[in-house]
């Protein structure tokens, strides 16, 4: 679990329901057309524009930003230089039934056990990484598309507020509070593109280069496991894949 995404989303959450509170009334704040034409609003015109299947996916996606727990690339390249050594004393044949931290790592020494060539299994987990980055990139982007949308549904939600009250100018007394359930529906929309939909996106996004960094990085193990690869000489061609400072103190 990705404890910074879900402090920084309480947390901000917590804050502005603070300034709100110090401020005035809480319950000023809650007006339900403007919520239903800022949420309803964001959510209808974002379905537009991708099918209801990448829609209702990419939430099960967006969980990955509070719930994705990254493999730290140390501890894949241990496991895979350890798989090395056995594959090289007993066989590739060796690995089998053996438990496996990583289901990716997992299923490339599936495909070695299975006798499959090199070229095919670095076929099949390279398709599979390539897919996993569209899938991620479809979450990202509509999130994307709703921090865009939702300012958008709030001013439009204003302009509603703003006829309605300039169509009833007759009672004076009623175009403050008129004036300022217009201007909620632009609060709603800019809460939810830069406190959920912006900065969720962009988490998306991070996570989709991590997994992608850790991929090649065991792509390059099972690459090197099957073709035999001494394990000292592995291991220092997957410290690449480490940081400087890192690969300074493995060296």
């Amino acid at each position: 679990m990705d404890i910074a995404t879900l402090v920084g989303f309480i947390l901000a959450y917590v804050i502005i329901a603070a300034a709100i509170s110090l401020g005035g009334q809480f319950v000023i704040f809650v007006n339900a057309p403007s919520l239903l034409v800022v949420v309803g609003g964001t959510f209808a015109v974002t379905l537009m524009r991708i099918t209801l299947g990448n829609f209702l996916g990419s939430f099960k996606i967006a969980l990955k930003g509070f719930f994705y727990k990254l493999d730290a690339p140390q501890n894949l390249i241990d496991e895979s230089v350890e798989l090395a050594n056995v594959a090289r004393k007993e066989g590739i044949l060796a690995l089998e039934g053996r438990e496996i931290s990583n289901a990716f790592l997992e299923r490339g020494i599936s495909l070695c056990i299975d006798g499959h060539a090199p070229e095919i299994v670095k076929n099949l987990l390279a398709k599979d990484i390539n897919m996993s980055i569209e899938r991620h990139t479809v979450g990202a982007d509509m999130f994307k598309a709703m921090a865009v949308y939702a300012p958008a549904m709030g001013m439009i939600g204003t302009l509603i507020g703003l006829v309605q009250m300039l169509s009833n100018m007759s009672d004076p007394a009623a175009i403050g509070p008129a004036m300022a359930v217009a201007l909620l529906t632009t609060l709603y929309g800019a809460i939810i593109a830069n406190a959920f939909a912006s900065p969720l996106a962009e988490k998306l996004i991070l996570i989709s280069g991590y997994e992608k960094l850790n991929k090649d990085l065991i792509l390059e193990s099972i690459n090197g496991i099957q073709e035999g690869t001494n394990p000292r000489v592995l291991k220092q061609l997957l410290n690449a894949y480490l940081p400087e400072s890192k690969r300074q103190e493995e060296e």
